[in-house]
């Protein structure tokens, strides 16, 4: 049985996530990012990191916001954005910047599956594995890594002015490596949470259309985030991702 205690935080979190994402989306409204895509971005990470991003948001994105950097960048200033964010915090964006991507993906995944489960066996649920969760695995990976290059092409290509086609390869190469590490942290809590978590300690299965799904779900993001953490770093300080 799945104890109460926990059923009640994972409504709380998951709440907590909307409510964080919902006030991220006003508050964009009012104030959009110079970068168009953390429109985007600092919305769809609320949804899992709910009030520590919500914090992060308004402590260093609201430096991004195209009021304050447009000025200061036509004045050929440093903008707030990168002259007051300490560079372990630039690197948390660029890592929140590559996760939402593959939580967008991760999200589109699950729910494809769940309703469509033909896709599951497409992608070798039955055949090569027995588990459905693998088959869904390999969707989960092939969505975030188009949702992840996708939102670094539109965060290069307007930073480095490249032709679309090399602002392209650059999205491969800064991204490849850190959404891989972010996936490899979340299918590490969730496979935890799957089979054992839920199967041995409470005897359950892990359904998507349960709230504890989407709170594992929300942990499990915070283990990508600090999986791809360090990739992040390496990546910005060798100067293959530009730093946010």
């Amino acid at each position: 049985m799945i104890p109460e205690w926990l059923t009640l935080l994972a409504w709380i979190s998951v709440l907590l996530g909307f409510a964080s994402a919902l006030y991220v989306i006003a508050d964009l409204r009012r104030h959009p990012q110079h970068m168009t895509i953390m429109n985007v971005v600092w919305p769809a990470c609320a949804l899992f990191g709910h009030l520590p991003v919500l914090y992060a948001y308004r402590q260093y994105g609201r430096l991004a916001a195209d009021e304050i950097a447009h000025p200061a960048m036509q004045k050929g200033e440093t903008p707030p954005h990168k002259r007051d964010t300490p560079f372990p915090v630039k690197v948390a964006k660029g890592t929140l910047h590559c996760g939402s991507g593959c939580s967008l993906g991760d999200i589109v995944a699950e729910w494809a599956a769940f309703l469509m489960p033909t896709i599951a066996v497409w992608l070798g649920w039955k055949g090569i594995f027995a588990d459905k969760i693998f088959a869904v695995w390999v969707l989960d990976y092939i969505l975030a890594f188009l949702f992840g290059i996708a939102f670094q092409y539109y965060s290069i290509k307007p930073m480095q002015d490249l032709s679309p086609g090399k602002a392209l390869v650059q999205a491969v190469k800064a991204d490849t490596l850190s959404l891989t590490a972010w996936q490899v942290g979340m299918y590490g809590f969730m496979a935890f949470a799957h089979f054992y978590l839920f199967a041995v300690v409470f005897g359950m299965k892990l359904h998507v259309d349960t709230i504890h799904f989407w709170f594992m779900m929300q942990i499990a993001m915070g283990f990508g985030f600090l999986t791809a953490y360090p990739v992040n770093w390496w990546l910005i300080q060798r100067g293959v991702k530009e730093a946010m």
